[in-house]
Formats: C-alpha cells, sequence, structure tokens
C-alpha cells in the first residue's frame, strides 16, 4: 500500500495499534467523549481540521492540548477575541536592524505549528476568521508578497461555545466548509463525573504520554490515503451527499423543505476520507459501508445551510443527514 518493505497487512495492523495506543494516552487525561476524541484522531490521520463545539466546561480546549501532548509536534494556542487582529494569527513583517542595515523580517505567528488550537473561534471578527482560510485550505501563509509554508503535519482544531452569542461572529460557509469535521461535546455523566473530580482535585497532575512524532504521523496520512474505494463505495458517498441538496430530485422532503444549500464535494470528501482512516482504526484496509454511516453526521452537519423556515422551525441537520442515508440506500 506503500513505499514501506512491511507487507500491507502489517502496515494496516500498525496503523490500528498507533491508534489504540493514542487513544489510551488522551484516555490518562480525557474522559468520556468518545466523539470529540475519535473526531481528533480521525482529523490528525486524514490532514484535515476539526470544529469541536459545546457548551462551557465540556473539554473541548483540555481535549486539544492533551492530543498535543501525546504527540512529539509543536503546539500553538490563539485565544479568539473579538480585537484580535489577523497578524496576531498569523504573523507580521518587523522592521530590524542589524550591522547599521535595515531589512524587514518576518515573524511567524502562532498558527505555525503543527497542531494549532483556535479558542472560542467565533469570537474573531469575520477579517481574522478568513485570514485563517489560506492556513487551512493550502497549508502556507501570504505576507509582504511572499508565502510561507506551514510545518507538516498541520492541523487546526478550533472551539466555539454555542450558547453565548452576544459578541460573536457566525462562521461564514466558505469557512464551516473547510473542517473535515464538526463533532459536538457533551456533559458528564455521573460515573464520569466522579472520575474527574479524583483526576482533576488531587495533588498530582496527570498527563498524557508521548505516543506517535511527525514522520510517523505523516507516515499514517499517506497511509490513510492509500486505502482503496471501491466502485459501489464511491457511488453511495455521492448519492448521500446528492440528497443533501433540495434542487436535486435525489432530496427528500424535509431536505426540500428545510435546506437552502446542501453539501459541497469537500463533503463527499471529508466523508471518503474519513471513512478510510475509520477502516485503517478497526485493522481494516477496506472501507465499509458502516464506517461512513458513523461518521456521516460529524462530515455533514456544518455544511448544510438550514432555509429560513428550516431554522424557525429548529431544525437539526443531524436528522436531515438521517433522510439522505436512507435515500442512498443499501445498494
Amino acid at each position: 500500500m506503500s513505499t514501506s518493505t512491511e507487507p500491507p497487512q502489517r502496515q494496516v495492523e500498525r496503523f490500528a495499534e498507533d491508534v489504540k495506543a493514542l487513544r489510551r494516552a488522551v484516555a490518562q487525561v480525557i474522559v468520556g467523549q468518545r466523539e470529540a476524541v475519535e473526531g481528533a484522531l480521525v482529523c490528525l490521520l486524514a490532514g484535515g481540521h476539526l470544529l469541536l463545539e459545546g457548551v462551557p466546561g465540556t473539554g473541548k480546549t483540555l481535549l486539544v492540548r492533551t492530543l498535543a501532548q501525546a504527540l512529539a509536534l509543536s503546539f500553538g494556542r490563539v485565544q479568539a477575541t473579538p480585537d484580535l487582529m489577523p497578524a496576531d494569527v498569523l504573523g507580521t513583517q518587523m522592521l530590524l536592524e542589524e550591522g547599521g542595515r535595515r531589512e524587514l523580517r518576518f515573524r511567524p505567528g502562532p498558527v505555525f505549528a503543527n497542531v494549532v488550537l483556535v479558542d472560542e473561534v467565533n469570537r474573531a471578527t469575520p477579517k481574522t476568521q478568513s485570514a485563517l482560510l489560506e492556513a487551512m485550505e493550502e497549508r502556507q501563509v501570504s505576507s509582504g508578497g511572499t508565502t510561507y509554508p506551514l510545518p507538516r503535519p498541520f492541523v487546526l482544531l478550533a472551539t466555539q461555545n454555542p450558547i453565548e452569542m452576544e459578541g460573536t461572529y457566525p462562521l461564514p460557509e466558505a469557512q464551516l466548509d473547510r473542517f473535515l469535521l464538526h463533532v459536538h461535546t457533551r456533559g458528564a455523566d455521573p460515573q464520569e463525573l466522579e472520575t474527574i473530580l479524583e483526576r482533576t482535585t488531587q495533588g498530582k497532575t496527570v498527563s498524557a504520554s508521548q505516543i506517535l512524532d511527525g514522520p510517523r504521523v505523516l507516515a499514517l496520512q499517506a497511509l490513510a490515503r492509500e486505502v482503496p474505494l471501491g466502485e459501489r463505495v464511491r457511488g453511495w458517498i455521492a448519492r448521500v451527499v446528492t440528497a443533501t441538496r433540495p434542487e436535486r430530485p435525489e432530496a427528500g422532503p424535509l431536505v426540500k423543505r428545510y435546506v437552502r444549500l446542501g453539501a459541497s464535494a469537500r463533503g463527499a470528501q471529508a466523508l471518503a476520507l474519513a471513512g478510510k482512516v475509520l477502516a485503517l482504526c478497526d485493522g481494516r484496509s477496506a472501507v465499509a459501508r458502516d464506517d461512513l454511516k458513523r461518521i456521516a453526521p460529524a462530515a455533514l452537519r456544518h455544511r448544510l445551510l438550514l432555509s429560513f423556515e428550516g431554522e424557525a422551525d429548529g431544525i437539526e441537520p443531524d436528522a436531515l443527514i438521517s433522510e439522505a442515508l436512507e435515500r442512498a440506500g443499501d445498494a
């Protein structure tokens, strides 16, 4: 499956072993949050970006910091605020004087890291949010007529709070579409709360063990892209995505009524890449329909633009995705 001298099956087995070790390392700190942890790992290994949404106190920021700890990678953090400027994130040209000569030099911002956390991203102004588009899509930053590549691997994980709307700026559709997955965090149940209290109210500090480094992450990303996608699976993904578009005959009654704009081609790409990673995580070299159904809500929910009627009726995107999955059938 790659240039490695190992047999393909052994490469798949090692992929699954590394992911299990990474899960265990994250679980040393994070209690519960299975869907959020899985989403973060899928985005890391697929080379995509993650949007984490949840109420305060659900461990969004801690999850990102813990993932960075478990990787021998550089970590950058941006705390989004209304007065945050693009240069505060990307970097800026500075005038320096050496030996009697003056010259402009680029000073990189916190986005120049392998793992970047943008905390409460919807508190940044649209101008600053837009500054992230090039970094997310092309893995580079342009400043002063020069292009600076970002380190590889590069994954951006952003958090947002869905209940505090004052002083926030909703993410535009173009930026939402650049997130591979959109995952919701949940509150802890009683048993999980007991574990959290045990870990966080004692004298010792719990941290994650380092498991993977940059070259290994890049190798895992390359292996994920080499997983074959069968013709039937490709056709099924295409039918699901098409069924989210209200102008298409494949769309169901809910989509036609409540959706203004369906998923783009990036939605199909996200679904395919995430399915490949999930297959490898289970030690398989082929994508199964269940992999895709499992990850479809996270891959598509942020790509559906509701109509005014859909917003007024409080329609959840997941219900529309369920209808699209049903319309795609099992053929």
